[in-house]
């Protein structure tokens, strides 16, 4: 399997950024198809926020489109969530994904632990 770990949240107020970041790592040889960030917000659905497949087509969520940016980082199965512009509606834990495939043993759907951003007013 491949284990995602996610970090950069914290507490910063209305308007502020903060960049998120997730690395992923396996026993075994594997690439990342698609990156996926999602967030859960106390008593709500875990909604998606963006997407980015093969390292190059992206997706964002209305809500977030214009403000926040996903990209791939520099070192080898590293992903990145720019914020900018945070509204305190989006505070939520944050949640980093990855569809993986594990050569010659298939493909998982694999979760990190999430990571806490609170935006104050």
């Amino acid at each position: 399997q491949v284990q995602l770990v996610e970090s950069g949240g914290g507490l910063v107020q209305a308007g502020g950024s903060l960049r998120l970041s997730c690395a992923a790592a396996s026993q075994f040889v594997f690439e990342i198809k698609t990156w996926g960030w999602y967030r859960q917000a106390p008593g709500k659905q875990r909604e998606l926020v963006a997407l980015m497949r093969d390292g190059l087509n992206k997706n964002y969520a209305d809500s977030v489109k214009g403000r926040f940016t996903i990209s791939r980082g520099n070192a080898k199965n590293t992903m990145y969530l720019q914020m900018n512009s945070l509204k305190p509606e989006e505070t939520a834990v944050y949640y980093c994904n990855g569809d993986a495939h594990l050569i010659g043993r298939g493909d998982f759907d694999s979760w990190g632990q999430g990571t806490q951003v609170t935006v104050s007013s």
